[in-house]
């Protein structure tokens, strides 16, 4: 959720993932998922997250919007609720203007669903096509942005053609035909 103006792009990665080789909270939110691809954000030297994308078999990166899929950072730092919020609000409107009223409920909304983070914690974002998103910290359930466009907007930080971080997209869309 949060990505770092001037971040060098995707890393290999380091055994982050080695405790959770497969997050048990996908089986029940996205049944027959597979992984597609994974990369790690640095910025200015520093490790930010490592990233995986999970999708169904028929997932293809031009309409990411109308699929399910699920999103997960493993963060490598402590990083506040509202620095979240903010960094991925600004994200968000390098795609699309977004007026200040949906700018203060989406950030409200963030607010509620992401937590303070401390190295080692897991958010997963899973995108409910026509619905809008569900999160997920540490493997809990922590509540849903019933909101289609957020959800367009707020995965596109990764996902969209748009994105400030083009290297973290491609490798997270590796493995999709």
């Amino acid at each position: 959720m949060v990505v770092v103006a001037g971040a060098t792009g995707a890393a290999p990665l380091a055994p982050v993932w080695a405790h959770i080789a497969h997050p048990p909270e996908l089986d029940a939110a996205l049944p027959q998922h597979r992984l597609l691809g994974k990369a790690r954000l640095s910025a200015y030297g520093f490790e930010v997250y490592d990233s995986r994308l999970w999708v169904l078999r028929d997932f293809t990166a031009e309409n990411f919007s109308k699929q399910s899929f699920a999103l997960e950072l493993a963060y490598l730092r402590d990083f506040k609720s509202d620095v979240i919020a903010d960094r991925s609000i600004a994200e968000m409107r390098r795609a699309a203007p977004i007026d200040e009223v949906t700018v203060s409920a989406w950030r409200q909304a963030m607010l509620r669903v992401i937590p303070n983070i401390k190295k080692g914690d897991r958010v997963m974002g899973i995108n409910r096509p026509g619905e809008g998103a569900t999160f997920w910290v540490n493997g809990k359930r922590v509540g849903d942005v019933d909101d289609v466009e957020f959800a367009r907007l707020f995965f596109g930080i990764w996902l969209s053609p748009k994105t400030s971080q083009p290297k973290m997209r491609m490798a997270l869309l590796a493995g999709s035909a």
